[in-house]
């Protein structure tokens, strides 16, 4: 959201910083998750309502006016040349329309046509397990935190939201009618009996089919897909529309440097290679969350219940799970990266960096608002003109990359030549990236980190990552060429 400029209005309607409470059947607490620590600038749970953002984010979008938005409309065909897309659209009215562009992204959803066409299959499993959901307004909680019923005799959760709204999922049990699970007195009388507030609204409800599925491939061609087109999660871990906004965040920056020109095609098959796995972990998680939330057995439910509580006694696990450090942190592996050799579990080459609030002469901002839109160059080096003689390479201007030093003191002027100087008060870039200090870290636009050089290595860097580049150009300009059939929906 920060990073497209909608962070402050998508804020406004969010309830930051909340923690989940587990319970056992007999009604005690066997699990607190109340992270504190915001190490990308933000709480690491926020409570949101999608219908709201979804409003934010289409307001936000009508600001530019090279974005046209078409509601109600369907693709009849699409066909695929070396030189781009061409899409049959069917309006509302029956009207129709062609639109042709260099790429198309389809995040048409579960039952995406658009992967149906291009023969992608869509791998994993769909559960028997059944959940019914109910939304809530005017529905004041006792707590801000989401409450688990971990009871094998209707396992639920209780959601906090924005403005006294709620969100109730109720496990369907064997006896359950689903075709009866949305009837009124069914629903209020789950309602009553997990503690929802008397005056509430029923403002959506209605049985969803839980999946944990892969497509097998995420592109094909010059079409790519995105969220629950590629990716089924089940809703234990809340990561199903957070994994579609890391898809569109990894796929966008990519799409906008190719289409103008300064980076090569060649670069869009790093999106599934970057997120495919980090997708596939956090279904894996969900699915862990699943088994403790839903215990098959009353027997396995009590033996899990008892452990939490056990593990609880040691400061060290209960940390571990109270700060949710047991949540698979985005790490790419693979893709646009220079590996620096330093070790897999310490290096920062594939990482997210932290964001901090910094100090510039103009102020206190957010790291990322400092970095800008495009890579950076963020140096920890005590001496300022070998940060300049460090960076001056065709490869780091092929990039235009913006040159941050990160200094224990603030120079007299904000700029030092082309080079903007903060400091980190909290110590949060030292401690947070791996053998920070004495190096350069070249940062992505999506605030990845691409490697990490010393001074005295900066020529070798240089031309490692000019060879990374003309790499993919070649791959790219050597086999990958778009499927050049129509397809019809």
């Amino acid at each position: 959201m920060q990073a497209f400029g909608a962070i402050d209005t998508v804020l406004s309607r969010v309830v930051a910083g909340y923690g989940s409470e587990y319970f056992t059947p007999a009604g005690k607490m066997f699990l607190r998750v109340g992270p504190t620590a915001a190490p990308y600038g933000y709480p690491r749970r926020n409570a949101f309502r999608q219908p709201i953002l979804e409003a934010q984010l289409r307001k936000h979008l009508a600001a530019f006016p090279c974005v046209e938005t078409l509601f109600g409309w369907h693709v009849e065909t699409l066909t695929q040349s070396d030189a781009g897309v061409t899409l049959e659209l069917r309006g509302p009215g029956h009207e129709r329309r062609r639109a042709r562009g260099a790429y198309v992204v389809a995040a048409d959803g579960a039952s995406s046509s658009v992967r149906a066409s291009l023969g992608l299959r869509l791998d994993g499993e769909t559960f028997n397990q059944k959940w019914l959901i109910v939304d809530l307004e005017d529905s004041p909680a006792p707590s801000q935190e989401t409450l688990v019923f971990c009871d094998v005799r209707r396992p639920c959760i209780a959601l906090p939201g924005p403005n006294d709204t709620r969100r109730f999922e109720f496990k369907l049990v064997p006896g359950d009618d689903p075709s009866r699970m949305t009837d009124a007195d069914v629903v209020q009388g789950l309602l009553r009996s997990h503690g929802a507030a008397p005056q509430s609204r029923i403002a959506r409800k209605t049985v969803y089919t839980f999946h944990a599925r892969l497509a097998s491939r995420w592109s094909r061609g010059r079409v790519f897909l995105a969220g629950d087109a590629c990716h089924l999660t089940p809703p234990f871990a809340g990561q199903g529309m957070n994994s579609g906004i890391r898809d569109a965040h990894n796929l966008a920056w990519k799409l906008a440097w190719v289409v103008r020109g300064l980076l090569p095609a060649g670069i869009l098959d790093t999106y599934e290679e970057e997120r495919r796995d980090h997708a596939k972990e956090m279904i894996n998680l969900a699915l862990r969350m699943g088994r403790i939330m839903g215990p098959r057995h009353w027997l396995s439910g009590f033996a899990t219940q008892s452990l939490f509580r056990l593990l609880g006694r040691f400061p060290a696990i209960r940390d571990y799970f109270a700060q949710m450090k047991y949540k698979p942190k985005p790490r790419f592996r693979q893709g646009l990266l220079l590996p620096d050799g330093r070790s897999k579990r310490v290096t920062s080459v594939g990482r997210l960096i932290p964001q901090p609030a910094v100090k510039t002469r103009a102020g206190e901002r957010r790291l990322d608002d400092v970095l800008g839109d495009g890579f950076a160059l963020l140096g920890f080096l005590d001496d300022i003109s070998l940060f300049e003689r460090s960076i001056p390479h065709a490869s780091f201007r092929a990039i235009s990359a913006r040159r941050v030093l990160v200094s224990e003191t603030l120079f007299q002027s904000q700029y030092a030549g082309s080079v903007e100087v903060i400091t980190d008060p909290t110590l949060s870039l030292i401690r947070g990236l791996d053998c920070a200090k004495g190096r350069i870290f070249v940062v992505r636009p999506d605030r990845y980190v691409l490697g990490a050089f010393a001074p005295a290595g900066a020529d070798k860097f240089a031309e490692r990552l000019t060879a990374l580049i003309r790499a993919i150009a070649a791959a790219e300009s050597s086999g990958r060429k778009p499927d050049t059939a129509s397809h019809t929906f």
